[in-house]
């Protein structure tokens, strides 16, 4: 049987590898090996931080409803509290962008929540 030496294939393959790690320090981006490496821990911190992400955004966003509700006298708990026991639906993010783009808005639902509250 006659030798393959499959010299193409293993080109395309370190093309494609070149060209993910292109703009990487050092070595990392031109010495296979180190490459490989480089990519493999790359996609694995991009993996774990799409899922930290989402908690990150949740705990700026809380931060951000707390303070807008100590700015109008109320705790975040006593807030969030109010809000359920009035019905009313708002997610976090929203709140927390009425919070800092709308003030009025806001001071309006603290309101509600503390009247809801209340009885």
């Amino acid at each position: 049987m006659p030798r393959v030496k499959g010299g193409s294939a293993s080109d395309q393959k370190r093309k494609k590898l070149f060209e993910a790690t292109k703009g990487y320090f050092g070595r990392k981006k031109n010495v296979f090996r180190r490459a490989q490496e480089a990519y493999l821990h790359s996609m694995s911190k991009a993996f774990k931080d799409r899922r930290a992400k989402k908690r990150d955004f949740r705990r700026l966003w809380i931060t951000r409803i707390s303070a807008a509700a100590r700015m109008n006298e109320m705790t975040y708990s006593s807030f969030m509290n109010g809000l359920k026991r009035a019905n009313i639906d708002i997610n976090r993010k929203v709140l927390a962008d009425l919070a800092v783009q709308d003030m009025p808005a806001f001071a309006k639902l603290v309101d509600q929540a503390r009247g809801a509250l209340v009885q």
